[in-house]
């Protein structure tokens, strides 16, 4: 068995002693082989490779944080079928938008559900 080197022998041994491959794969790299093994292993390094200067990926905590503060956030209030039927009314492109505010309205009052009288109370409340 031929073995590969480097320029010489030195270089050859001092890039191995740190854990680095040489040569070619002798198999084609599957799609998204390194994403699958990463998961497979919880994130974790491989034993094979050198180990990393950080360890985790920096975004890991962002993400972790984000999640449980959507998680620890108040639940949504409630909508009657009549509330549901007034925002069906209005054009299409706005209805996510005043889902939206009449939600966060509920929660700011602390209404569980919101209603026809909600609706009013918010249209009131923006001059409307």
């Amino acid at each position: 068995m031929q073995t590969a080197m480097l320029t010489n022998r030195a270089e050859t041994q001092m890039v191995r002693s740190l854990g680095v491959r040489i040569g070619g794969r002798t198999t084609p790299e599957a799609p998204m082989e390194t994403l699958r093994s990463n998961l497979a292993s919880g994130g974790e390094e491989s034993s094979e490779g050198p180990p990393s200067s950080g360890g985790k990926c920096p975004f890991t905590g962002m993400v972790n944080d984000a999640m449980g503060a959507a998680e620890s956030e108040p639940k949504k209030p409630v909508w009657t079928a009549g509330a549901l039927a007034r925002i069906e009314a209005i054009p299409p492109y706005i209805q996510p938008m005043v889902k939206r505010n009449v939600e966060s309205y509920a929660r700011e009052q602390g209404y569980l559900e919101i209603d026809e009288d909600v609706m009013d109370a918010v249209r009131g409340s923006l001059g409307m």
